[in-house]
């Protein structure tokens, strides 16, 4: 990704503007203007090139004969072939496209074609955060919101849009990533899993100037966002976040899970809710969460978001 274009001191950095003075939006208009922005975090709008830019690369990795002349109306159809229906609905179930071999084995490299939005996490993890903040905003539950483990950024941009279109003024969207990709295992239980580090998958690696200019892009990087770059046991211990409404956990891994659970939640307020990306689609991120609920006794209910996420409301 290109970095965002400086006007202010330091080279390659996006300069934050000071949060803008706005008055509330009416609801239907609020509403709408969410509407569209998941709309476009998850590359609906234009999901037509990114189904050609897909079925494209099939006939690559198939080797199968390219006609390009013969292929106009196909490329040009895309609407109605398999390959733009699938994207369809993974895009509001937050699956994902892969390529396959003959032998039926993902051909993992591929991955790095075939993200195009600006966030992996499907329509009904995006409409649970706006959910979540409708009950923090309408129970006055008071903190800030972080997402632990960003990739472009998409989920905070998201919250970003939520506070700007109500005009709340009183909270920050805390970004926190390496910025680099995923750790190497460093326990157990992260051994278990795929190697997701940035040698192995390059395009979760996402640089905090890439994610800058995203917020940029969509006029929404301002004073209200704020950074925490590095590993998470290196950065969370020391945040300075004193409390949370909500906690989104996205780091995939056992440990990364827990250093987010260890060091936030303490500062998540009665009431506010804790998201966890992964629990049902990596093993060693639910063993973590399982593990945290059991040792502090937290009894309040998991609630399933869809195939890979669960949150819960914590007790007033």
């Amino acid at each position: 990704m290109g970095k965002g274009k400086n006007k202010g001191k330091g080279k390659g950095k996006t300069k934050p503007m000071s949060a803008p003075t706005l008055l509330p939006l009416p609801a239907v208009h609020a509403e709408r203007y969410l509407s569209l922005l998941k709309k476009s975090l998850l590359n609906q709008l234009y999901l037509e090139n990114e189904a050609r830019l897909d079925f494209l690369l099939d006939r690559l990795l198939m080797q199968r004969p390219v006609n390009l002349e013969a292929l106009i109306p196909e490329y040009l159809g895309i609407r109605d072939q398999p390959v733009h229906h699938n994207l369809e609905a993974m895009r509001k179930n937050g699956r994902f496209l892969g390529f396959f071999s003959t032998d039926g084995k993902e051909i993992l490299f591929t991955r790095n074609f075939s993200f195009v939005a600006h966030t992996m996490i499907g329509q009904a993890r995006l409409d649970n955060i706006q959910q979540c903040l409708d009950t923090i905003i309408a129970e006055k539950v008071p903190g800030d919101l972080i997402e632990t483990g960003v990739w472009k950024g998409g989920a905070t941009v998201f919250m970003r849009g939520y506070l700007m279109a109500h005009n709340i003024r009183k909270r920050r969207v805390w970004v926190a990533d390496s910025f680099a990709g995923l750790p190497k295992a460093d326990c157990a239980q992260d051994r278990l899993e795929m190697d997701c580090s940035a040698d192995t998958l390059p395009y979760l690696a996402v640089s905090q100037e890439a994610v800058e200019s995203l917020f940029a892009r969509y006029d929404l990087l301002d004073d209200k966002v704020k950074f925490l770059k590095g590993w998470f046991k290196d950065t969370l211990p020391t945040a300075p976040i004193k409390k949370l409404a909500l906690l989104r956990l996205d780091g995939d891994l056992y440990e990364s899970t827990m250093d987010g659970l260890n060091n936030l939640y303490h500062k998540v307020s009665p009431g506010g809710f804790v998201i966890v990306d992964d629990y049902h689609a990596v093993p060693a991120c639910k063993v973590a969460v399982d593990e945290f609920r059991a040792r502090h006794a937290i009894l309040e209910p998991l609630e399933t978001i869809d195939h890979s996420a669960v949150y819960w409301r914590k007790s007033f």
